[in-house]
């Protein structure tokens, strides 16, 4: 019963209101809300500020939270461990992803292993940004999570594929066919880029190699950008994994230096993964072995 309570408050915090998570866990909003008040009873602490805008952990929930998280853990490997000695007919796999991986991979990945496993459920976070989902796996608010290397501390790592960085351009550029993109050429056309903190290692390409395109558009989602380029708008740096069946038209091909990112599947340091996402992990490198 204490377990339930601590995972309804975790998710309350996670998704900042408690009407999202009531949806997220499949309960009332009363319920939910419920929950969290008999908790602040129990331990004669506010936890939660609550206003229009959602809920916020007071002082007193941040000073807990980690605590909170670790007892949730535990029993998650509680169960783990009981699933495995029943064949893995059950239990839960937290995933943390970015977007790529999520579209590109993981569909297959998943019905791979449920095909092995149908028992088991997934919960996928996706995140814009490797530094999130590193955060994700560290707290332990994932069991796993697919980010770009190098990773920080605190990290076991699992290199899955090296995914070439390739100039996208429209199908009637006159380099549309040339077996490279001069460097040069990104201070000519109009370039289309991501936000600078979810697109990091391609603005160290461009510190690196001393160029400053001409930065024209910025746009939130890696799809609107290949669109605009289909249009004729400019040109853009992408990860081979984001051109994939898109059902755009466009022309890519390598940058003059090629450049690579190297995708991870990470879990936290420090102990073993648990008998579930070491399945997983398994699953998973034998499908990247087979994914052309």
């Amino acid at each position: 019963m204490y377990l339930n309570k601590y995972q309804i408050l975790l998710k309350t915090v996670e998704l900042g209101n408690i009407t999202r998570a009531a949806e997220a866990l499949g309960y009332t909003q009363s319920a939910v809300s419920r929950a969290v008040a008999d908790l602040e009873r129990e331990w004669d602490l506010e936890l939660l500020t609550r206003s229009h805008s959602g809920v916020a952990l007071t002082s007193d929930g941040e000073a807990l939270l980690p605590y909170i998280q670790a007892v949730c853990n535990a029993g998650k490997e509680l169960e783990e461990q009981v699933a495995e000695l029943h064949g893995m007919t059950q239990g839960t796999l937290r995933v943390g992803t970015f977007a790529s991986v999520c579209i590109h991979w993981l569909p297959f990945i998943m019905k791979e292993f449920l095909h092995r496993y149908p028992g088991i459920h997934f919960e996928l976070v996706s995140k814009w940004e490797f530094a999130e989902v590193e955060d994700l796996v560290r707290r332990g608010r994932v069991d796993c999570g697919f980010l770009g290397l190098p990773a920080g501390p605190g990290l076991d790592t699992f290199p899955l594929r090296r995914d070439e960085l390739l100039v996208a351009l429209p199908p009637d550029h006159p380099l549309a066919d040339a077996p490279f993109y001069p460097m040069e050429r990104f201070a000519v056309d109009p370039y289309i880029c991501i936000p600078e903190e979810r697109d990091l290692e391609i603005g160290l390409i461009f510190q690196e190699e001393g160029v400053h395109p001409n930065l024209q558009y910025t746009v939130n989602d890696d799809f609107a950008v290949l669109a605009m380029v289909e249009q004729g708008l400019g040109v853009s740096i992408r990860p081979e994994l984001v051109l994939r069946h898109t059902g755009r038209r466009f022309a890519a091909i390598p940058l003059e230096r090629p450049r690579w990112r190297d995708i991870a599947l990470a879990v936290r340091s420090g102990k073993l993964p648990s008998p579930l996402t070491a399945r997983f992990l398994e699953c998973v490198q034998e499908w990247i072995g087979t994914d052309k």
